[in-house]
């Protein structure tokens, strides 16, 4: 069984990714010997940014109040004083054209709301990933997820847009996913315009791990045969 740093180095060779793989993982208590978060930030997916960025920490519901769209995703309920802040904040959005009101059912949540939200580079990973938060150019993004549909647990679903933190309760309840990311999450993670997503389920980690390899060399043959084509049956 290969180690987590080997999953990462492995697949980010494979397809060529520049930022570091992020590992989630929901627990009921605190790992063993991993710091808590201090501090505040604007975002749940700000968390994701920070831990790209190579720190193991684990938060709690109350780190994730400043977001009121990523604690809905993330089925956290606001203290009474802040509840408004979803309202106001979905009715920013809806005023602006960015969202309908009727699009807030279809958005997807975590099951129940997690005790404890561990964040660490995926070679890092103090405990078995939940979920694990890949972001690149789309031509990395491509090969990610053509290795997903041939291990077989790619979701059935469209690219997600908007809210990009729905990827990760999509991803745990339906298989790999992508997500073009969103205004909010580009701003708070810094994700180049050039870049998206994709949200892989820890269990089938090592499944896509297998395949990417395969994927990455397919594609570099088909890349050399279209080339060739290119060239000679363009007049």
């Amino acid at each position: 069984m290969p180690t987590y740093q080997q999953i990462e180095q492995q697949i980010t060779q494979s397809v060529n990714l520049h930022r570091r793989p992020v590992a989630v993982a929901f627990r009921e208590t605190p790992p063993t010997g991993v710091e808590k978060f201090s501090g505040t930030q604007p975002s749940g997916c700000s968390f994701w940014r920070i831990a790209a960025e190579g720190r193991t920490f684990y938060t709690v519901p109350g780190d994730h109040y400043n977001c009121p769209i990523g604690s809905y995703t993330h089925n956290i309920a606001l203290p009474s004083e802040r509840a408004p802040e979803l309202e106001q904040a979905l009715g920013l959005m809806a005023g602006a054209g960015y969202i309908k009101m009727e699009d807030i059912p279809g958005v997807f949540q975590l099951p129940k709301a997690p005790a404890v939200v561990i964040y660490a580079p995926l070679s890092d990973a103090p405990v078995a990933p939940d979920l694990v938060l890949f972001s690149g150019r789309p031509a990395s993004v491509m090969l990610l997820e053509e290795a997903a549909i041939r291990a077989g647990v790619a979701a059935q679903l469209p690219m997600f847009g908007r809210p990009t933190c729905m990827a990760l309760p999509a991803a745990l309840a339906q298989g790999t996913v992508a997500s073009s990311g969103c205004i909010g999450n580009r701003i708070y993670t810094g994700l180049g315009d050039d870049e998206l997503y994709v949200v892989v389920p820890g269990k089938d980690l090592q499944r896509i791990t297998t395949e990417v390899a395969t994927i990455a060399q397919a594609n570099a043959e088909l890349a050399h045969y279209h080339q060739g084509r290119r060239l000679t049956l363009t007049a």
